[in-house]
Formats: structure tokens, sequence, C-alpha cells
């Protein structure tokens, strides 16, 4: 039931790369999108394609404690209850329309659309985003080797799953792609076992300090160079799978910088940089090629930078606590969640499955574990989007 893996890094010694872009000779990011919608849009429907950040529900299954069914503790990446909301489904909520999950899941079994046993909620079921999901490789975090675990079906697959269903897009769709970020956790997880051997090796007399320093370099090259590949991956699915089959509202997410959660903040000094350098690296590509397309790029990265810098600003009073008691879900689940994912966390008050810290608040702490928000979180996001969606004239 374990679907988030948390990479833990040695400590990096030696000369590392900066943010760019794996050693090309030209800086990306120079240019930006042109030519999106400036009118507002008569929306029908939010598609959503991306991960744990914009997951409605693909989990709920895994989190059932009448095997197989209901109650269950948890089912979205947040702090959950029977109002418990993530930013894209405020956002919907904002437009007057539904979001449900296109597929929900665990194990290898799943249901399609399951919202369409009520008839009138078929057309609902566009809510792609799953946890651990990658842009194009289906191994996402969470996922075992034969199959069981999360279904992390990458956005590449996302996309296809609602050309074949609905074969192609509205313009009364208003379409969100934000992913990446696990992308960026895996690479850094690559490198990490990498940096630990080399220095392992380092340790035993096996290698000099120079070509320690250069083993570390080339790691990270490579990290970084996968991280360009996913956001030109994206780029490309936007440009021939969106835009070119009907997507006219099409809004972009850059990755937020995971250093700055309570995961990152259990990171060595040394090792930031490097996953923050592959967030940049990812960033600097995904604006790269999405110069002079007509999408709306909404700078996630800077919201959530802002909201680090000024919690008191946005009404928070804890940024580096998760809300979710770890030891609490450990002890619901039965000791089969350990590491107190959000997926498995409900904060219903009075509930005998309440896993929140005590004392904790789910619209004052932002994160509800170690790198998901609580739903206040996520309302402080879906404002923040909504008011790009303004400001672009979307909507009112």
């Amino acid at each position: 039931m374990k679907i988030i893996r948390h990479w833990a890094a040695a400590g990096i010694a030696g000369l590392l790369l900066s943010a760019c872009g794996g050693g090309d000779p030209t800086v990306a990011g120079s240019g930006s999108p042109s030519g999106a919608p400036t009118s507002k849009g008569s929306f029908t429907a939010v598609v959503s394609f991306g991960d744990s950040l914009s997951d409605v529900g693909a989990y709920t299954p895994a989190t059932a404690t009448g095997i197989p069914a209901a109650p269950y503790l948890g089912g979205k990446f947040t702090t959950n209850s029977a109002t418990g909301t993530v930013w894209v489904e405020n956002v919907a909520s904002n437009l007057g329309v539904v979001i449900t999950p296109a597929e929900v899941g665990f194990n290898g079994a799943s249901a399609k659309c399951p919202a369409a046993a009520t008839p009138s909620l078929a057309g609902t079921c566009t809510g792609y985003g799953q946890g651990g999901s990658r842009v194009t490789n289906p191994a996402g975090i969470g996922k075992n080797a034969d199959g069981s675990g999360a279904l992390t079906v990458p956005m590449v697959t996302q996309i296809a799953n609602h050309l074949t269903r609905f074969t192609s897009f509205k313009d009364t769709d208003l379409i969100f792609v934000y992913g990446g970020n696990n992308d960026a956790f895996t690479q850094f997880g690559i490198f990490s076992a990498k940096a630990t051997q080399i220095q392992t090796d380092a340790a035993a007399g096996k290698l000099t300090a120079d070509q320690a320093n250069l083993a570390l370099f080339n790691a990270q090259s490579a990290a970084q160079a996968e991280m360009k590949l996913a956001a030109q991956q994206l780029v490309g699915y936007i440009k021939t799978q969106i835009l070119a089959k009907g997507g006219k509202y099409v809004a972009v997410l850059n990755l937020p910088d995971s250093t700055k959660t309570p995961f990152g903040s259990t990171l060595p000094a040394s090792a930031k940089p490097v996953l923050t350098g592959l967030v940049d690296v990812f960033n600097l590509w995904l604006r790269d090629g999405l110069t002079n397309q007509p999408v709306l790029l909404v700078d996630a990265n800077a919201l959530v930078a802002d909201t680090y810098a000024n919690p008191a600003t946005y009404g928070l009073t804890n940024i580096t606590t998760p809300a979710c008691d770890a030891t609490k879900i450990n002890a619901l689940t039965g000791g089969k969640v350990t590491d107190g994912s959000s997926l498995f966390c409900n904060s219903t008050t009075g509930s005998p499955l309440n896993g929140l810290t005590t004392g904790a608040s789910v619209t004052t702490w932002l994160f509800a574990d170690g790198v998901h928000p609580t739903t206040g979180g996520h309302k402080l996001f879906s404002d923040a989007v909504l008011k790009q969606l303004r400001t672009a004239g979307w909507i009112n």
C-alpha cells in the first residue's frame, strides 16, 4: 500500500553542474508562449493531466478500511475529508463544473470512469492525474516491477486515453497539464544511488578524488539530460496530441522546487542543489519548447516560492511540519503505511480514522506530508491559478 518512495541522498562532494541543461551550449527558456486565447471561455469541462498533485482520487480503493469497500482513510494526496479537495477540483468548482477520476484502482486492477454509474456524471471523468505518474515512462513511483502497487499511468497515455474516449478536445474544455515531478524524483534517486557508490569507492581507494568528482559530474549530467528529455517529450505531446487535436484553452504548469518541502529539508545541504537543478532544467526546456505556442504557461515555481517566502501573507502558520501523523497512519493501516503518506490521511474531526498530528490545521499548515499540500495549501494554489486565468481573460 506504500505509494510514494522518498529518496535519501548521501552527502555529495566535488563539483556539480548548475542547471544549464546538461551541457547544452544554448540556454533554454529565452522565448515564451504566444497566441493563446484572450477571450473568456465557456467551459463545460476541466480536463487535467498530471501526477499526485492533480490526483482527484485514483487510488481511493487502496485506502479502504472495510476491504474492499468504504469507509476510506483517504483517497487523495492531501488532508482528506468529505469536503477535502485538491486544486484542480477547486478550479472546476469555481467554474460550476465537476471533475472526477478517469480511472480508479490499485494493484493492477482498475475501473475506468466510475462516476459513469450515475449517467449524468459520465462526462465528468476527466481527472487523469495519478500519484506516481511520469511524463512517458509507465514505471512510475510506487509501481512495482510485477505491475502491483500504484497504477502510474504516464501522461502520454493519459492524453491518449482522453482522445480514445472523446476523439478530440473541445473549445469548451479547460485543459491543465502539470507533470514532471516524478521524473525529477526518479532521476534524483538514480543520481543519489550512483553518488553513494562513487563515495564508497572513493573512500575505499578505488577512485581518486578527481575520478570521483568526474563520476559525480557525469552522473548529474545524465540526470539533467533525462529531465531535458522529459520536458521535450511533454512539449511534444502538448503540440501534437492536445493543440493539434482541438485543444484551445490549454494551461501548462511548470514544476515547483521540491527542496523547499519537508522532504527537501531532510536532504544534505550538498544534495539540495542537485534536485533544484533537475527541476530548473525541466522548467527551462518546458518553456523553451512552448515558445510561440498558444498556451498559458503558469509559473507554479514562482507561485509556490512566494508562499514559502511569505507564509504569513497567505495566512499560513506552519510551512515545515507535515499535518499528517505518520505514527497514527501506521496504526490505522495495521503497519502497512509507515511513511505518513497523505493518501491515507483522514482529517475528519472526531473520526476514529483521523490521522492528523495533534494541533495541526488543514487550513493554516501548508503540507500534509513530505511533499503534498494540505487542503488549505491546495486552496491557496487554486486561488493563484484562478488569478492567472483571470489575468489571461479566460474567466471572470
